[in-house]
């Protein structure tokens, strides 16, 4: 970072994306190879380019200039939304969020991007579609549900209903099935140290290694547990607000709510996620906080383990912070 001279903001879309450099210089270019050559030509040398990690879009060109040397950070959109905001800005266009992104960068220090590997670039594809099909089946079950609610459901529609059912369960095995996989293939020895953790489910930890890139992404367990989103958050002011804590729940939903259901199952075979929620519980504040902080004791021990190679002890597990 020390080497940077020069940032660009990047605002991505499906099509275009737009380009704004620290001294206001402005371009667009189609998102696509050809628009890639294209910024290559317009960036200078020692460059850091910034840009919001936006689902499909942003990937395949921070790849691409990661494999021409260039630094390029993906940063999170809700960070950039609430510094704009901090800045009172009331102009929304896409070459006004690019310069947003350039000096949201110019202000803090932004996690440089790893180019992913085929095997994790697959995992999170895979992630991406059980996401899909997993709000498709919630969706056809509120159907199902709805047409019994109607008393006399239609006997066509039942059927078809259910065969979609059926079919995207199925779907949902076999990417289950390949993820297992694939994680085995990289990570199968981190894999059942994770699982060795009571409480620790194989789904929690198979996403916990995908995420993390094998845990290299953070350098220390609150990285992990701010990334997650069940850090606090404190609502006081003066002497007048006293609002309820609440965790920040800006982080990776899927992962907080792998994690709290983890949490249920630790409280009774992991000895310092029982003691830390019967110590929470016993100063007369909600059970749901305690099962917050179990989460946060699960990743910590996740974290112990992975970066030191072993398996769950117990007695060492304890005295974990």
């Amino acid at each position: 970072m020390d080497k940077i001279k020069h940032f660009y903001g990047v605002d991505i879309s499906k099509s275009f994306f737009d380009v704004v450099d620290q001294d206001g210089k402005h371009d667009q270019f189609s998102n696509d190879e050809k628009g890639f050559k294209g910024l290559l030509k317009f960036i200078n040398k020692d460059s850091l380019v910034v840009m919001e990690a936006t689902g499909y879009y942003h990937y395949r060109l921070a790849q691409y200039l990661y494999e021409k040397g260039i630094a390029v950070s993906v940063v999170n959109p809700l960070s950039v939304k609430r510094f704009i905001q901090m800045k009172l800005s009331k102009v929304k266009t896409d070459k006004s969020d690019a310069r947003a992104i350039c000096e949201y960068a110019q202000a803090n220090k932004v996690p440089l991007y790893t180019a992913r590997n085929s095997v994790q670039a697959e995992c999170l594809q895979l992630l991406s579609l059980q996401d899909l099909y997993l709000k498709q089946r919630t969706a056809v079950k509120n159907k199902i549900h709805g047409e019994k609610a109607l008393g006399t459901p239609s006997n066509t529609v039942s059927r078809s209903l259910l065969r979609m059912l059926k079919q995207l369960e199925k779907e949902l095995d076999q990417i289950e099935t390949k993820l297992e996989s694939l994680v085995r293939k990289t990570q199968e020895e981190q894999l059942e140290q994770l699982t060795s953790i009571p409480g620790m489910g194989k789904k929690t930890a198979m996403l916990l290694i995908v995420l993390t890139d094998g845990f290299t992404s953070f350098e220390n367990a609150r990285q992990l547990c701010c990334y997650t989103g069940i850090t606090p958050t404190i609502r006081q002011s003066g002497t007048s607000v006293r609002g309820r804590s609440r965790i920040s729940k800006v982080g990776n939903r899927k992962l907080r709510n792998l994690l709290f259901m983890c949490s249920f199952t630790a409280c009774k075979t992991n000895k310092a996620c029982r003691e830390i929620y019967e110590r929470i519980v016993e100063k007369g504040k909600s059970k749901k906080l305690a099962l917050i902080a179990v989460c946060n004791k699960l990743l910590k021990q996740a974290f112990a383990i992975a970066k030191s190679g072993t398996y769950y002890q117990e007695n060492y597990m304890s005295k974990l912070a």
